[in-house]
């Protein structure tokens, strides 16, 4: 089947100017306009009658479904949302936010069935996600950021987290070290299937075992006080741990902060590795935080372009076609920003720090430390 991508190929033109082209929703070129139309003649593209029939009555509004939270959003989240919108205005769309949770269903279906949004971006994506399978259900073109468990057919985008963990690991196995905690999001986000959430742990596990690591995983409420909690409850697990990987950006600011008062070194009794954040998060860290940083800009604009894609193909793909659309499905990689809260694992056992002036834990986790 061709695609709006091979014919933005063939004529030499982003993606965007194709759709112009096609929707003359943005003035373009006559030239640009008549190579477009040639391309498309030549590599026999027609879009789909049903987003014909769509086109013809489209409200130019994309809408955004993000799960409404009470301790707010993240950086990282506003990212992806900042980067949508300013690609939704490129391609001659506005961008509006649905604030509606995994479990509110008959919310989206009532919106969607009176035709406010020409097509969906859905955010913070659950492997079984309700709002997902109403989008579905109702035929409407839709993006996810992120991924359910079920994906054929279905348009999509997200960070590449196998990669990342394994970027993650071997910095920190080549620094030494063996005992490595993952701080993840809360239990219940676990728990529901949020598939950052449960993809990272899976690799985190594997990955870990694949190297001979000792790995632990903790769950942690999407707040600064659960991430100074995780303190005690992580040398709890194993005293012997000497970094952890953070999952949470929110928490892994009250980890470090926790740290710092009942003076321990970062790097030098932890070293701390932030996986998926946003500049803004690794900026305000003390020291500055080590980072796999998500790749925010660019997810949010291409999961625009998907979108609009899709739009403009119609939302229905055959089972057969699903899986070689380049246009439907893509991750992309965090990218790794260097920081002061990496160290060998040598640095703790060669300097015992400072003792904690707290009753729990009453020493660091090197003076407690066991040989693996």
């Amino acid at each position: 089947m061709v695609t709006m991508q091979d014919v933005a190929a063939a004529a030499g033109v982003s993606l965007s100017t194709v759709s112009y082209a096609i929707n003359q929703n943005r003035p373009i070129s006559d030239a640009t306009r008549s190579r477009v139309l040639e391309a498309m003649s030549r590599l026999g593209y027609t879009r789909n009658a049903a987003a014909r029939t769509l086109a013809g009555r489209r409200s130019h509004v994309l809408a955004l479904i993000l799960p409404p939270s009470p301790e707010g959003f993240g950086a990282t989240i506003w990212q992806f949302v900042e980067a949508a919108a300013t690609r939704a205005e490129s391609h001659g769309y506005s961008l509006v936010i649905w604030p509606f949770a995994r479990q509110d269903a008959a919310k989206v279906q009532r919106l969607v069935s009176q035709r406010l949004a020409d097509g969906v971006l859905v955010m913070e994506i659950f492997l079984e996600d309700a709002r997902v399978e109403a989008l579905s259900a109702a035929k409407v073109p839709f993006t996810m950021i992120g991924r359910t468990s079920q994906l054929t057919g279905r348009s999509w985008v997200d960070i590449d987290f196998d990669a990342a963990i394994d970027t993650a690991l071997e910095r920190l196995a080549a620094l030494g070290h063996r005992h490595i905690a993952l701080l993840n999001h809360s239990a219940a986000s676990v728990d529901a299937g949020y598939g950052a959430a449960i993809r990272t742990r899976d690799a985190f596990v594997a990955q870990a075992a694949r190297r001979g690591l000792i790995a632990h995983h903790l769950p942690c409420a999407e707040t600064a006080l659960a991430g100074r909690q995780a303190v005690g409850q992580l040398w709890g697990l194993d005293p012997a741990i000497t970094a952890v990987v953070t999952l949470n950006e929110t928490a892994t600011i009250g980890l470090m902060a926790e740290l710092a008062r009942r003076g321990w070194q970062v790097p030098g009794d932890v070293s701390i590795l932030g996986l998926a954040t946003s500049p803004a998060i690794t900026s305000m860290s003390l020291p500055a935080l080590a980072a796999l940083q998500a790749p925010g800009a660019a997810l949010g604009g291409a999961a625009i372009d998907q979108l609009v894609s899709v739009i403009d193909q119609g939302p229905e793909v055959t089972s057969s076609d699903a899986d070689n659309r380049p246009d439907r499905s893509r991750l992309l990689p965090c990218s790794f920003i260097s920081g002061d809260s990496l160290g060998p694992a040598s640095l703790a056992s060669a300097k015992p720090s400072a003792r904690s002036t707290t009753d729990q834990p009453t020493t660091t986790p090197k003076e407690r430390k066991s040989t693996p």
